[in-house]
């Protein structure tokens, strides 16, 4: 490119940093999408261990039990009345995402307690996700940076929510 004066360069670079910022924004709403999405989808089935996150412990049976005597099922963890999962949600600010929940259950599950075992879903949910997010933030940059579309090769679209 070639500018005609000092402030034609300036005023590209505010432009420039514009399209970035709002490629970041756009990257990262569709990586805590996938984040939520993916911890939403845990909630009541075992999960193996991952990368620093252990593997669920099987329920106790006093556990089975009561949810039996609930009428839900005994075997699926974190899960009676889908409100917990339900509570998984993302906010995207500047150039941060939020993912989680503001229930106390999720995070006495999440990490455990002296009387429960951690079973995290959210931790777990980034970890098995970080290519595919260094892909869309990667892409979001060159988006960005360039005008065009750069994830359209990744089959991810910026432009919608």
């Amino acid at each position: 490119m070639n500018f005609d004066s000092p402030l034609a360069f300036a005023a590209h670079l505010v432009a420039l940093q514009s399209a970035i910022e709002r490629a970041e924004h756009a990257g990262l709403e569709k990586v805590a999408k996938l984040i939520e999405h993916d911890a939403k989808e845990q909630i009541g089935a075992y999960q193996d261990a991952v990368g620093p996150f252990p593997a669920w412990a099987e329920l106790a049976d006093s556990t089975k039990a009561d949810r039996s005597k609930h009428g839900f099922s005994e075997n699926e963890p974190l899960l009676r009345t889908g409100e917990l999962r339900n509570s998984i949600e993302h906010e995207v600010s500047g150039s941060e995402a939020v993912i989680g929940s503001k229930s106390d259950i999720a995070a006495y599950q999440e990490f455990g307690t002296d009387r429960i075992p951690p079973r995290p879903f959210v931790g777990p949910a980034a970890f098995k996700n970080k290519d595919k997010i260094e892909q869309i933030l990667g892409a979001a940059l060159v988006q960005g940076l360039t005008g065009g579309n750069a994830l359209d090769a990744l089959g991810y679209d910026l432009t919608t929510e």
